[in-house]
């Protein structure tokens, strides 16, 4: 099992500058190959060059201009190399799906924030002077940081990445983990409804209330990002208001990243089996499709998407799909079985005799069968039909 780990560095002024550096350098690089594949295909009867070509130039490239380039790990610009093949890759992939394709664009200095080292050892190394009292991360061109190592790293160290967020300075590690250690059996099995109103509801009635951290924050966002809207393009003061923005952007992530992992851990600790809706979140947050009005061309009917944009931003404030990968991910490491299950008519079958229509639902959260009279909140008996799904998957899967 691969499981990721994220500090907080401490580097030196000296050391930020360094830093700053690398990425500016790596992100040169990234936006020269880019501009190679652009002009090869446009100019040399469109010439498709790949990552084992521009690899290769690596070292011409570290000998002509060695003050840039030569200094810093030729892995970790290998590394960022193969991420700009797969941006091509994915545009591909796009493409023969029909979506949207996104070509890869060139990307500013402030948007280019990791640098990745493959492996452990090459152009870094973690925990470098492993006899000092605190932690060091040593990188290629930079020398050893300190990092606040709040947690031990379990498992061997594969790979190691730079990332700025804001002012601060991350090391994040992914570590191979051979033995997990499960939790103890605890014999109880959960099922769990995701929603707006509530975060989720569990099959036995509990109700996880919604914090809503993006709703809580808009009012002070939208006051920062409208001084923002309002500052001259490359002024001082236009920095510091994007600062500031991307700031209170991260404090809600963050927010959301903490109630994310106290649920998920709640529902491990407690639930040998959890089954849960496999929610198809991008499909729900789908916009409205126009209307046109056959009588009045170039006039569009309403069609609902004022309040189909609320609800998107509540799903999206909600965040479902972080959630369900804390959850797997906790599970896995914890022993404990996740199993996703269909959730069509969920909320609108009857748990008591099976009855199946829409109008059991007469509210958000009243459950009245229209068959039997069964009367329950929407979200528990959806919760509890979710559970029986699964408890059915589960035990098929076993046959």
């Amino acid at each position: 099992m691969i499981r990721a780990y994220k500090f907080l560095m401490r580097p030196t002024a000296g050391q930020v500058i360094a830093l700053g550096e690398m990425l500016r350098d790596h992100c040169s690089l990234y936006n020269g190959a880019l501009q190679e594949r652009r002009d090869a295909y446009r100019h040399t009867s469109r010439t498709t060059v790949r990552y084992g070509q521009q690899s290769a130039q690596l070292r011409e490239i570290r000998a002509f201009d060695a003050e840039r380039h030569g200094r810093w790990s030729f892995s970790s610009q290998q590394a960022t190399l193969r991420r700009l093949e797969r941006a091509f890759a994915a545009f591909f992939r796009r493409i023969k799906a029909g979506e949207k394709p996104g070509y890869p664009r060139f990307r500013g200095a402030g948007r280019f924030d990791t640098v990745d080292f493959p492996k452990d050892g090459d152009g870094c190394r973690w925990d470098s002077l492993p006899h000092d009292p605190v932690t060091r991360v040593r990188f290629q061109g930079v020398g050893h940081v300190r990092v606040h190592q709040h947690r031990a790293v379990v498992g061997r160290v594969k790979t190691v990445s730079v990332k700025r967020e804001g002012k601060r300075w991350f090391v994040v590690l992914t570590a191979e983990q051979i033995e997990l250690e499960p939790l103890p059996a605890t014999g109880a099995v959960v099922g769990i409804d995701m929603g707006i109103a509530n975060f989720l509801t569990t099959s036995s009635g509990e109700h996880v209330a919604n914090p809503r951290h993006g709703r809580r924050a808009a009012a002070e966002l939208e006051v920062a990002q409208q001084a923002l809207s309002r500052c001259n393009r490359g002024s001082k003061r236009r920095r510091k208001a994007v600062t500031k923005v991307a700031a209170l952007h991260r404090k809600v992530r963050r927010q959301r990243l903490d109630h994310a992992h106290k649920v998920a851990l709640d529902l491990v600790r407690e639930h040998d089996f959890i089954a849960h809706e496999d929610l198809k979140i991008r499909n729900m947050r789908a916009s409205r499709a126009p209307r046109p009005d056959p009588e009045k061309p170039g006039v569009f009917l309403a069609n609902g998407a004022a309040a189909k944009t609320g609800l998107n931003r509540s799903i999206t404030d909600a965040g479902w799909g972080v959630f369900l990968a804390i959850l797997n991910a906790k599970a896995e490491s914890a022993g404990r079985e996740v199993i996703a299950v269909d959730p069509r008519n969920t909320s609108r079958t009857c748990p008591e005799c099976g009855h199946v229509s829409a109008d059991n639902r007469p509210t958000q959260e009243k459950f009245h069968c229209v068959s039997c009279g069964h009367q329950a909140h929407a979200d528990a008996v959806g919760a509890l039909n979710v559970l029986r799904a699964g408890l059915v998957r589960r035990d098929a899967a076993t046959v």
